[in-house]
């Protein structure tokens, strides 16, 4: 079981450049990857966005790659044509103004927009060759992060799932009781309108009526399953959030009707802890991929 918060950070220096990869990661109901790379390096991003989703199912992922170049990626040319145009042109002008024209300093003519050209190559491949180690670093940092997070939530969660199979279990062993109860009150009732011409049978029917109304049986069988299923949620899937909320609904479904039925303060005490218990495991799946 993985927590969807998670971060991993490493930077490295080689001969040629320095390369710093980030990720970090927060709750989200699907996998949300947003990655920031240098312009020069978007072709790399697909291959950054499937090395990422290959393990990540859920949760709002950013990935920063920062890359400076430690030799200069510049190359520099020259257009001596575009030169010699730029000093005709300045030396016209500098003759009709009455001016020495062989006073044109040189910077001036390089300064001119095209006489020198510069331009940077990016080998994207290169760049691969250093950022790929890095990356995998940090990504192993952050999926181990996400890891331990996630066993502390499951620790949490299964503690809660005790408590409610405690809880199903009282509902369970109060079921007879109840009956017992029911039919309890349904005679002294009798008793105090009829005195001693009570008819058992009559008792026997309305003990039965309230059953109907009353009974928490199949409940208590669905609550049960539903719990069942949350545990082995808790300990066969590895990516267990989304079913485990739906479980929650449903056992959540269960309870309800168990305390809307309740007529005992020992029972509706219990439908209290159980729903906070699930309620507390329903929080905490929001946090689980």
């Amino acid at each position: 079981m993985n927590s969807m918060t998670g971060y991993g950070f490493k930077e490295q220096i080689t001969d040629t450049m320095q390369v710093s990869v980030e990720i970090r990661s927060v709750n989200n109901r699907f996998l949300d990857l947003s990655i920031y790379l240098p312009p020069y390096l978007n072709k790399l991003e697909n291959r950054l966005r499937k090395l990422v989703s290959e393990k990540i199912v859920r949760g709002k992922v950013d990935l920063t790659v920062r890359v400076k170049d430690l030799n200069s990626t510049a190359v520099v040319t020259a257009d001596p044509n575009a030169a010699i145009m730029y000093k005709n042109a300045i030396e016209s002008i500098a003759v009709a103004l009455g001016k020495n024209a062989g006073d044109i300093p040189l910077d001036l003519i390089i300064q001119q927009e095209g006489v020198l050209n510069i331009r940077h190559e990016y080998d994207a491949e290169k760049y691969w060759e250093n950022i790929l180690p890095v990356f995998n670093d940090v990504f192993d940092e952050f999926i181990e992060d996400r890891k331990r997070e996630g066993e502390n939530l499951k620790v949490d969660m299964l503690s809660k799932l005790d408590v409610l199979d405690g809880c199903a279990a009282f509902f369970k062993e109060w079921q007879p009781k109840m009956e017992l109860k029911f039919k309890e009150t349904i005679t002294r009732k009798f008793n105090e309108l009829l005195g001693e011409h009570v008819d058992e049978k009559r008792i026997l029917e309305e003990t039965a009526s309230m059953l109907v109304k009353y009974t928490i049986n199949e409940e208590i069988i669905r609550l049960q399953s539903h719990l069942e299923a949350l545990r082995k949620e808790f300990t066969d899937d590895p990516v267990p959030g989304k079913r485990i909320d739906f479980i929650c609904q449903e056992a959540n479904r269960e309870i309800n009707t168990i305390g809307s039925k309740n007529q005992f303060t020992e029972v509706g005490a219990m439908v209290v802890n159980a729903k906070d218990a699930l309620e507390n495991i329903r929080e905490q799946s929001k946090n689980v991929e």
